[in-house]
């Protein structure tokens, strides 16, 4: 995977500077529970990470829209820079004595953070020269995220251990700001085409409009919230663990999150196996194991106990994020996903105000063990609420095979990232074209692209043939790549199948990706310059 992009210095650059944002993210969040858990007990701890979570919930909808009208470069080193104050700033607030100053510091820092995510999952697609070099820098994301949150943990550990909790934001800081100049030289113009500048909404209200249409998403949505529940509530869990469960110091907070780390790395090398794969029973098995790894951390294991449980906490945790964002993907139109995924940003953040808020309240009615076993409840109250639900849309959400073979066999396309193709192939209806009939006339306004399944179409100007078309081509890009009537009649000389794909999924497609809009390009450029030989008188003898 690392080969694969040792060419492309850019994405390397933006690969670097978040793993920098990753260590300072996981180590400044840590370290701010233990701030304030240690200022004011549980309730503190909760609170402040309710304040921090808060506002970044009703950002991240609105900061997912400006990546597709914005260059995503701009957003992405805007984000880095007032993270970077914002954990400056939290260290010279706890420096000097002074918590309401480190406190509302840290509301800047978490609510800069949601804006880094929306522009690096924008900003890879153009950077990326090839197919194999989109897949790998996913893959090492995954892989760069798991490992960056287990060294960030021991870091953190370390520097509260030598230095206290300031120096952790200090470090923060200083990883910020590198961060960003890694970046900063980037120039990536923004991916929304041109026509649907204008009309993009993109608001936390136009999502939560398109969610209540869909009952799927809806669903969807609500397991991915819970998850989230789980998530925050687990992150102050751990400061209860080591300090009141286990009795150690601040600093094996960070240690109990290193295991957990650890787990998500070796989860992450397994995920691999759920592609093209049903998703419903990895979803509940993995939230089933999740529940009961926290729940027997109550039981009074012991150290080693606790670290091998955490261990599979982040495992299972790490397995049921990636099955149900992919199940996300495949019932949620290609069109829509930028919108959903923004809408799910904001909804996690809210997710784990919810889970830091129910620790406190579990905590106050009946300890550190009741509050363990409560959060364990919570996904399979929800996978029994929605589990059946859960296995419908699976079921009526097919993994699109043929579709994607297609696809994949059209140059046009050859050069999609997985998740976009599957989600492109998700969006095609099957036409039938008997012989003699035609499907494109010259002239006529364009709104759909043709990817030929079978059978033979014969392209034609002013009744001269220009050439045959079968499987593994496509008509009728020119007129939806330059809004320009159709250049061509296209007739069926046998009976075909024919994939009808509408004008909006396949512009989102192909200008949301480098490589594949400069494919595109090079194909109208190519076609409309033989259109116009061919229109041109013979020259002179």
């Amino acid at each position: 995977m690392f080969r694969a992009l040792a060419g492309n210095r850019a994405l390397l650059r933006v690969v670097a500077a978040y793993a920098l944002f990753t260590l300072a993210e996981s180590a400044v969040w840590m370290a701010m529970l233990v701030y304030a858990y240690a200022w004011g007990g549980t309730t503190a701890a909760g609170l402040i990470a309710v304040a921090q979570l808060a506002p970044a919930a009703l950002l991240a909808p609105v900061l997912s829209a400006l990546t597709s009208r914005r260059s995503p470069v701009v957003l992405l080193v805007g984000g880095y820079l007032v993270q970077a104050a914002g954990m400056g700033a939290t260290a010279a607030g706890a420096i000097l004595g002074v918590p309401a100053v480190a406190f509302a510091a840290a509301v800047v820092t978490a609510t800069a953070v949601t804006a880094t995510r929306p522009a690096q999952s924008t900003l890879f697609p153009s950077l990326a020269a090839t197919p194999d070099q989109l897949t790998a820098v996913n893959v090492v994301v995954g892989w760069v995220e798991a490992a960056g949150f287990t060294v960030a943990a021991s870091l953190t550990g370390l520097l509260i251990w030598l230095s206290g909790v300031a120096a952790v934001f200090a470090a923060g800081a200083v990883l910020g700001l590198a961060a960003a100049q890694l970046v900063a030289g980037l120039r990536v113009p923004p991916l929304a085409a041109p026509e649907r500048e204008d009309a993009a909404d993109g608001g936390l209200r136009s999502s939560i409009r398109l969610a209540a249409r869909q009952p799927k998403l809806r669903l969807m949505l609500a397991l991915m919230t819970a998850q989230s529940i789980v998530s925050g509530a687990l992150d102050l869990l751990f400061v209860i663990l080591a300090v009141s469960v286990l009795g150690r110091s601040q600093a094996w907070v960070g240690y109990l999150n290193a295991a957990d780390g650890v787990g998500a790395i070796l989860a992450a090398a397994f995920s691999v196996l759920l592609i093209g794969k049903r998703l419903g029973m990895p979803i509940l098995v993995s939230a089933l194991l999740l529940s009961s790894a926290v729940a027997a951390t109550a039981g009074g294991v012991g150290l080693a106990g606790t670290l091998a449980l955490l261990a599979a906490v982040g495992a299972s945790h790490e397995l049921l994020d990636i099955a149900s964002r992919t199940l996300l993907q495949r019932s949620v139109p290609a069109q829509s996903l930028g919108q959903v995924f923004g809408l799910l940003e904001g909804l996690a953040m809210a997710g784990y105000a919810l889970g830091t808020l129910l620790v406190p309240a579990l905590v106050h009615l009946g300890g550190s063990r009741l509050a363990l076993l409560g959060v364990a409840a919570l996904l399979p109250l929800a996978a029994v609420a929605g589990g059946r639900a859960l296995f419908i849309v699976d079921a009526e959400a097919p993994v699109p095979v043929v579709q994607i073979a297609l696809l994949r066999s059209i140059p046009l396309f050859a050069q999609l990232p997985a998740p976009d193709l599957e989600g492109l192939a998700a969006a095609l209806t099957p036409l039938q074209v008997p012989a003699g009939t035609t499907l494109i006339t010259r002239g006529e306004t364009g709104d759909t692209y043709y990817a030929i399944a079978s059978g033979e179409l014969d392209v034609t100007r002013d009744g001269q043939l220009l050439h045959q078309s079968g499987r593994g081509e496509g008509v009728g890009e020119i007129a939806l790549l330059r809004s320009i009537p159709r250049t061509a009649t296209v007739t069926a000389r046998t009976d075909a199948l024919v994939y009808e794909l509408g004008r909006e999924p396949f512009l989102t497609a192909v200008l949301g990706h480098a490589a594949t809009r400069g494919e595109a390009n090079r194909i109208a450029d190519r076609l409309l310059a033989a259109n116009a030989r061919r229109d041109s008188p013979d020259p002179a003898p």
